[in-house]
């Protein structure tokens, strides 16, 4: 009877152990789930058809390096989708120039834009002659800071 008993304690400590590994397991891929956001820089001076607003995009990662620039006319966009995991990811810097203004900004920060892009994991920036905007939705904007 001892003997049974002490299979039984092996075996419920052998399930335990399993079971244990098994959450951990799992715990683990999700800390590593990558998650992708969706960023966007938009040229919202109005009347400038003359004169493009200049953006160029680089980040510290593999992932994209050197993102190259766009000259954007009134109402274009340069967008991108930035792939990052639950527990880190790459930052995005732009400088964006439109006539003898000139600002680097950055337009995905993980610790900043993984909370506040989350849902619908969309970052916008709408860049205007007084400063730059800021969305999650594209319909509620926020001014982040001017330009100086």
């Amino acid at each position: 009877m001892r003997l049974a008993t002490q299979n039984r304690l092996l075996l419920l400590g052998l399930s335990m152990g399993i079971i244990f590994l098994t959450m951990f397991n799992n715990y683990s891929s999700c800390r590593r789930r990558q998650l992708e956001y969706d960023v966007r820089v938009i040229n919202g001076f109005t009347n400038n058809s003359s004169l493009a607003l200049v953006v160029w995009c680089s980040s510290g990662g593999e992932e994209f390096g050197d993102m190259g620039g766009r000259a954007l006319q009134e109402g274009d966009d340069f967008s991108w989708t930035s792939t990052t995991t639950t527990s880190g990811g790459v930052n995005v810097v732009c400088t964006v120039k439109w006539d003898l203004r000139k600002r680097k900004f950055d337009a995905f920060k993980v610790a900043r834009d993984v909370r506040r892009c989350y849902r619908p994991r969309k970052c916008s920036w709408l860049v205007k002659e007084d400063g730059f905007y800021f969305s999650n939705d594209e319909v509620n904007w926020k001014k982040d800071f001017s330009w100086s």
